[in-house]
Parts: structure tokens; C-alpha cells; sequence
């Protein structure tokens, strides 16, 4: 009658693990994440003042965070955009007439990020969301190649976003960042034209005046390097 009463009892003790791995690997959390990105890109400058959205161009890349906590992450982006615009879409007139300009920029920037919830999958003590809005703001670099001068400048990216795990280590989310630049000749791209950078000879320093581009991305990543394994449910 002992032995049976051992056999039952491991038999409860091996069915016991089973249902706990599952929820060991749910509480699992991961240092980074890897994935990429793509969406639309569009500019403000003397070129578009205040049209929101206004012609949208491609943009794609690729994202990697660094999970600090469940509310906190250091992002790194590397993405490839294009910009255009029309002074014949705004009010303004410009000396020499109106014109337009298009062009391909690179954005490598890191961002801080906080999320509004504790992300994650998972629940128990901790209070894990699987859907949470975040903020961030960083700093990042632009590049952008002839047509006329290379063009490399500092930016500074402010945004918001929400983010979903889909799956224990699947991310999904969508974003609107505001790449604010030092500079204001992203719309240059023409000699023959009028002189976007500077069009009513007034100077300015510091971002009074400079141009900007926006990225509204959905991005797709996956957990890698797990920290620890906890159980507490």
C-alpha cells in the first residue's frame, strides 16, 4: 500500500511540473530585442509648414532594445526614409517661385523608452500587461546624400507609441516619432532653385527654423537572452 501511496505521489509531483513549466517560461524575461521596422516618413520645413502627413514617403529599418525593467528600455534604430515637399502646397511665396524636392536620408539614433504599464506576459505579483502605451525621447544622427551637399546633422527624437506581445517573446507595436534637426537644408536638392536653407536671408540658431521629418513605423521583434527564470504564482 506504501510503494502504490509513492507512485501516486510522484505521479501528482510529475503533473504538478508539467503545468508549472508553462508558467515559468510565461514569467521568463528577456534582456533585448531584435527586429525591424517600416511605415511612412514625412518632412516639415519651408517646403511643408504645417500639412500633417503630407507627402508620405517609404520608410524601413531595423530596432534593437535593451529591456532595463518591465517599465523601461534603452532603443537603438537604424532606418532608411524619404522625404519631399512642394512649396506650392503651402501659402507662402518664396523669391524665384515655387519648387519642390525629394531625397533619401539615414536616421541612426537610441532612444529611452517608458512604458505606461509593467510589459509583459505573465501577471501574478509583478502586474504584467500584455498592451501598454510608452513615450520616449533620444538623440540620433542624420544623414542625407546628394542630389547637391551631403548633409549630416544631429537630430532629436521625440515620440510615442504602443506596444502588444502577441507571444510569449513576440512584440508588435506601432509608433509616431518627430526628428527635430541642426539643420535646414534637407529640402535642398536643386542649385537652379530657390534656396530652401535660407529663403528670406534671416539667420537662426540653435532648431528655430531648421527642418524635421517624422516616422510613423510598425515594428516586429523577438526576446533573445533570457535573464531568469521566476515562479511565484
Amino acid at each position: 500500500m506504501a510503494r502504490h501511496t509513492h507512485k501516486i505521489k510522484a505521479l501528482v509531483a510529475g503533473i504538478m511540473l508539467c503545468l508549472a513549466g508553462p508558467m515559468c517560461a510565461e514569467e521568463l524575461e528577456y534582456r533585448y530585442e531584435v527586429g525591424g521596422m517600416t511605415g511612412g516618413s514625412f518632412y516639415y520645413g519651408d517646403a511643408n509648414y504645417s500639412g500633417f502627413l503630407n507627402n508620405m514617403n517609404l520608410m524601413g529599418g531595423a530596432v534593437w532594445r535593451y529591456n532595463l525593467n518591465l517599465r523601461m528600455a534603452i532603443k537603438a534604430n537604424l532606418a532608411i526614409a524619404g522625404i519631399s515637399g512642394a512649396t506650392a502646397d503651402g501659402d507662402n511665396k518664396f523669391p524665384g517661385g515655387d519648387t519642390d524636392f525629394s531625397r533619401t536620408l539615414y536616421d541612426l539614433g537610441a532612444q529611452f523608452e517608458y512604458n505606461f504599464f509593467a510589459y509583459g506576459i505573465g501577471g501574478g505579483y509583478k502586474r504584467t500587461h500584455r498592451l501598454t502605451p510608452y513615450v520616449f525621447g533620444g538623440l540620433g544622427f542624420t544623414f542625407a546624400p546628394e542630389p547637391v551637399d551631403n548633409v549630416f546633422t544631429a537630430n532629436i527624437p521625440i515620440g510615442a507609441g504602443v506596444k502588444y506581445k502577441i507571444a510569449p517573446r513576440i512584440n508588435l507595436g506601432c509608433e509616431l516619432s518627430f526628428r527635430f534637426t541642426l539643420s535646414d537644408k534637407l529640402d535642398v536638392t536643386n542649385k537652379a532653385a530657390p534656396i530652401l536653407n535660407d529663403p528670406y536671408g534671416i539667420k537662426s540658431s540653435g532648431i528655430k527654423n531648421k527642418d524635421s521629418y517624422s516616422f510613423f513605423a510598425i515594428f516586429l521583434t523577438y526576446d533573445i537572452s533570457p535573464k531568469y527564470r521566476e515562479c511565484n504564482n
